[in-house]
């Protein structure tokens, strides 16, 4: 079930988190973090990589402090990671989101 919501930080930027379906399709939902300068050009951020459908409906599942810290530590402050219960899974870049799999 796709959800999400956002964190406004001090400086007034924003870190929005979803909880979308596995563009690879394979059943998963991944979770993403965009930092950005509001909730619109986070969802632009998204939609530019060829996440159409992306909209944020209300704040029912915001970052957590640890998914804060973690997208304004990375410097193209989009991240994600699948969202099935791994907590030890590290957060990944876009690009390998996007990247073809190691054939092999």
């Amino acid at each position: 079930m796709p959800g999400g919501g956002f964190s406004k930080l001090p400086g007034g930027s924003v870190v929005v988190a979803l909880s979308l379906p596995n563009p690879a399709g394979d059943g998963t939902s991944v979770r993403f973090l965009v930092h950005a300068a509001n909730r619109a050009r986070a969802l632009t951020r998204l939609r530019n990589l060829g996440l159409r459908a992306v909209y944020l409906r209300g704040n029912a599942e915001p970052p957590t402090p640890d998914e804060i810290t973690a997208v304004l530590h990375h410097p193209d402050g989009l991240l994600w990671r699948t969202d099935e219960g791994r907590p030890q899974e590290l957060w990944h870049p876009i690009r390998a989101l996007r990247r073809p799999a190691p054939q092999g």
